[in-house]
Formats: structure tokens, sequence, C-alpha cells
């Protein structure tokens, strides 16, 4: 796979449920050269603040032909263009569960049906991993938070939001989404303590970008944590809603370490929900081979090694909600959500 996202030939034949036809239709449907397409993907991309595809009328007859799939930011961007999921755009076959029946919600907010529908989609994506998981009140906790952020007043407990799953799930995508409806800030691992672990691998004789051995995961990985809980306690002790993402791999399924953070956020009056990115090795492999970030290096060279060590069902051990992010649909949605409320998450 490239840098510009793109699997070729027989590799992109072969993905069940790809009708390269239909972007074709698509795109005459709306009127529209391969050039004028190209200008309008790149358009749309920038302003979603995604990576600009080159989009060259070559490359989008290629995707038409099917005789290359297009990479996760084209996907992105030819969903956001035509207003469409990934599905209906002939990308790939529906999960069981992606089509689902919507219903508006009464708002006295200058927010049109749109609005709150696109909203609603995107957070029935939030839906229970445990029996005792409060979904519900999860989604109605941001969806108040977003309605009111313009108003003033917040008529909830403050919130601790941890976002959790393996690399390439989809966390931070996710997490900036919430914090965009809610205004809550986003503290998220890697850009927090990247420098210091980097610095503090070199010192301790190995290589900065190491994610993989025992030096790094008994005395490097635990600092990176306590940083990311520092600062998130710091906003906890203020009573000030966060959304925290990282893997949580490690710390999600220890009772001991989710009962200390609970303990300690429910003596300030703060709520712990706990949001788990569930998704396919597929979709992983290619978000990760897609970033291009130094971090993963080792990953891609011993992908078989490192996706042996990955548990898809892995669920943290407290009551959580789940995002099926499976071949990108949820973030898919995200993308909907923000297009539909253009300037307000800029």
């Amino acid at each position: 796979m490239t840098r510009d996202g793109q699997a070729v030939g027989a590799v992109g034949k072969s993905r069940p449920g790809w009708r390269p036809d239909r972007l074709r239709q698509q795109r005459e449907a709306h009127g529209l050269t391969l050039e004028g397409a190209g200008e309008q993907l790149r358009e749309v991309a920038r302003a979603a603040k995604l990576t600009v595809p080159a989009a060259n009328f070559q490359t989008l007859w290629q995707h038409e032909q099917g005789e290359v799939y297009p990479g996760p930011h084209y996907r992105r961007a030819y969903c956001l263009l035509y207003r469409a999921t990934e599905p209906e755009l002939g990308f790939r076959n529906a999960l069981p569960d992606e089509a689902r029946k919507l219903k508006f919600t009464a708002s006295s907010e200058p927010h049109n049906g749109a609005h709150v529908l696109a909203v609603e989609r995107a957070l029935l994506q939030l839906s229970p991993g445990t029996e005792e998981a409060d979904g519900q009140g999860v989604q109605q906790r941001i969806l108040d938070a977003w309605k009111r952020r313009h108003t003033g007043g917040d008529p909830n407990k403050p919130t601790l939001l941890m976002v959790g799953g393996y690399a390439g799930s989809g966390k931070s995508e996710f997490a900036r989404f919430i914090s965009q409806l809610t205004g809550w800030p986003v503290l998220d691992k890697d850009p927090i303590t990247r420098p210091l672990v980097e610095r503090l691998l070199v010192e301790m004789g190995s290589d900065p970008n190491d994610r993989h051995t025992d030096l790094y995961r008994e005395k490097v990985r635990p600092l990176e944590y306590q940083c990311l809980l520092e600062t998130a306690y710091a906003n906890i002790d203020c009573a000030i809603s966060t959304v925290l993402s990282a893997p949580f791999i490690t710390e999600s399924t220890d009772p001991r370490w989710m009962g200390r953070l609970i303990n300690r956020c429910e003596a300030r009056g703060v709520t712990v929900a706990v949001v788990w990115i569930q998704c396919d090795l597929d979709t992983m492999h290619e978000y990760i081979t897609f970033r291009s970030a130094a971090r993963d290096s080792w990953k891609l060279q011993n992908w078989d090694t490192y996706a042996a060590g990955i548990d898809l069902e892995l669920r943290p051990v407290v009551p959580h909600l789940v995002v099926d992010n499976r071949l990108g649909a949820a973030i898919s949605l995200t993308d909907q959500v923000r297009q539909v409320f253009g300037t307000v998450f800029q």
C-alpha cells in the first residue's frame, strides 16, 4: 500500500461487496466530470481537515473501473462529497446492524432537523458493551452538552470519557468528534507523552520508536499512563468534563486500576464512562499503514507477530459502551456530522 492509501489490482478486486460502478453512477448523478469530481473531493477533504487526496482524473477513473481500491482518505472524501455511507457507495458490504432507524429529537436550540439527525445517527454508535452500561445516559449527556455548549449550563455531572482500543482502531478520531460536539477537552496519550517517551528510550539505549520490547512495556509504558492520568486529574479536580484517548489495553482490563480511577473521580463528583472502539485487523492495518507514524514501524514490519497478540474480543472489565468501527463504519458517520455542521466545527 502506498502513502496515497491505494491497494492495487487483485487486492482491491477481492474486497467483499466492492461495486466500483456505483462511484461512476454517483458522479454522473451529480453531473460531475472526472476533473470536477476531483476538485470537489479535494475541497470537501480540505474543509473537513482530512488528508487531502491528489484526486486527479486518472486515479478517479481507476477507482470507477475497479483497477484501484480507494484508500481511507479517498473513501472518507467520497462519502462526504456524495453524502453517503461506504456500503451505499459500493466500497463494502454493510455490517449487520449498520442500518438503523433514526428519530428526531425535539430541540429548542438553533439547530435544524438535519443537525439533530446527524448527531443522533453518530451517537447511536455508542452501544452498550455490557448490560450495566448506561448507553442512553451517556448519549444524552453528550447530546445535552452539545445543545447547551453555546447557551451555557449543563445539567449533568462532569464526565471523564475514556476512549480505548487497539492501534489504528479509530479511537483518536472518535475522541476528537466527541470533543467537537461537547467542547470537552481531549487528552490523547501520544501527543502528550511522545517527546518524553522518545527521549527516555534513547537515554536508556533503545530505539525512540520502540513500543514492543520488555524495556518499553516495563519501564516506560507505565510512566506514559501515569503522565496521562495526572493530566486528567488536573481537570477532574476542577470538575471539568474530559475525553481521554489511549489504548488502555492493560488498564481497562485491570479491575484494581479501573477501581482506583472510578473511586477518585466519583469522590470529586465526576462520572466515568468507558468507550471501547471495536475494529477488525484489516481496517487497523490500513489505518496504521496510512498514517505512516514512525512508532508503528515494528508493527508493520512484523504484522503477523503483532496481530497474533491482538484479542478482538477484548473488552473492559467495567460497564462500558462499544463503538463498532469495523470497516471504518463509525468514523464515516462522524465525518457526516462534521460536514452537516460546517463551520461550527472549524
